[in-house]
């Protein structure tokens, strides 16, 4: 009884010394995480869009409002060539799949292609004097919001005053397609149907198009404006939207009458969205001044990154190894970020990667104790969000209890309660 006694005690012993360390290992994280790793700085205005050049890692593309595009080496963070011809603000990019074309649009009405040179084979210190010209220039009949090139092949397809889709080698548009709306303000490929692609519209609506058929498939109307759409790479068959309303909402593409999930944290428009090439998490950037990453399927953010300089965040990207996110904001600064804000950069020993499987696989052991949720879930906020915050709580559970009280007052099953993923969508048409 007594060997019994003395090994229950050491058994105890032993697992408050994993509790503590789960406990010390995650504050010591939470410490040290420094997620900011640089700034990019070179463009003169606000920058208003992105695209990664799908064959090189370390190289992405940014569009500014004064009609400058650059090449980013995102390791030594300097440009690698200017791209100059628009005449107003670039408000699209996208690359071919080979990374040989870069196609632009802009609010000078004008689409633009460019050869795409090898960042890697120019001189450091002469590479930023580089000005390719375009190879075509085709001229529409309205100002351009945003572009998407199609997955393994050579057409692409401009959002304006209705859907243009374009051959590579032809100047006048192959298909054009209008459902009632006055603009269309994002566009994105479905990466595992070419031929589907989303829009979102002005007219607060998100709609499906096949490029099979000669008439759009499907299209919902929402209660606010959605800013952009990405599609998750792993799963072709979900989507997400960003919203003004401060959410993002995840939709299957088979069934469009109610959101798979909503994702809340922002307290201001969501202005861009980009997926994870793992499709395990998505990044957005908003009018609030923050970029955050959530998980799929989570409804509030893992991560929130911000600083003092940073303003509005009108794009966001990640990586093509997610290992990164580069954010671009109205300080027309691009910024790179560590996706995981206390990863260690650099090579590590096989002592230190060992010491961090360890902490690693005893943190998600004890994950569930509430000493250590509050550690994972405490984020540092600035004051004007962490204020914006605590006044959306309110005005939400002002909103609840005022509907209970009509929901209570009134007669049986004549006052509905919608949950969220449906209440926001105010119709859907065939």
């Amino acid at each position: 009884m007594v060997e019994e006694g003395n090994g229950g005690a050491v058994f105890l012993l032993a697992m408050n010394s994993l509790m503590k360390l789960a406990v010390n290992s995650r504050s010591l994280r939470k410490i040290f995480a420094k997620p900011f790793v640089g700034a990019m700085d070179g463009h003169i205005d606000a920058v208003s869009c992105m695209a990664k050049n799908p064959t090189y890692l370390k190289s992405i593309f940014s569009g500014s409002m004064d009609g400058d595009i650059r090449l980013w080496d995102i390791a030594s963070r300097r440009t690698v060539c200017r791209f100059l011809g628009h005449q107003g603000a670039v408000k699209g990019l996208a690359t071919s799949t080979d990374g040989r074309i870069l196609v632009s649009c802009g609010l000078d009405c004008t689409v633009r292609l460019w050869n795409v040179p090898d960042p890697f084979i120019t001189d450091t210190n002469e590479s930023s004097d580089i000005t390719p010209t375009p190879f075509a220039v085709y001229t529409g009949q309205y100002a351009y919001k945003a572009i998407d090139h199609q997955w393994g092949r050579d057409c692409f397809a401009t959002a304006g005053a209705r859907l243009d889709v374009w051959d590579q080698n032809r100047s006048q548009p192959i298909n054009s397609f209008e459902w009632g709306v006055d603009t269309i303000v994002s566009v994105r490929f479905n990466p595992g149907e070419p031929n589907i692609l989303a829009t979102s519209g002005s007219d607060r609506s998100i709609a499906i198009y096949d490029l099979r058929l000669s008439t759009p498939v499907r299209k919902i109307i929402m209660q606010t404006k959605s800013n952009s759409i990405a599609w998750n790479p792993m799963e072709p068959l979900n989507f997400t939207a960003a919203n003004e309303d401060t959410n993002c909402y995840s939709y299957d593409l088979r069934k469009l009458d109610g959101a798979t999930c909503v994702h809340q944290d922002h307290v201001s428009a969501v202005m861009d969205i980009d997926y994870s090439p793992t499709g395990r998490e998505f990044v957005t950037g908003s009018y609030d001044r923050t970029v955050r990453i959530f998980s799929y399927n989570g409804g509030h953010s893992r991560e929130i990154y911000h600083t003092k300089r940073m303003q509005r965040v009108f794009c966001v990207k990640f990586s093509g190894d997610a290992s990164y996110v580069i954010s671009g904001s109205d300080d027309t600064n691009l910024r790179l970020w560590k996706a995981r804000a206390s990863e260690q950069l650099g090579v590590l020993l096989p002592r230190e990667r060992k010491k961090h499987d360890y902490d690693e696989a005893v943190k998600n052991r004890y994950k569930h104790l509430d000493e250590v949720k509050r550690i994972v879930r405490h984020r540092h906020l600035p004051l004007s969000i962490f204020k914006a915050q605590n006044l959306r709580r309110t005005t939400i559970a002002a909103q609840r209890k005022k509907d209970d009280r009509r929901r209570a007052h009134s007669g049986p099953s004549s006052v509905q309660k919608k949950p969220l993923r449906t209440s926001k969508i105010v119709k859907e048409i065939e």
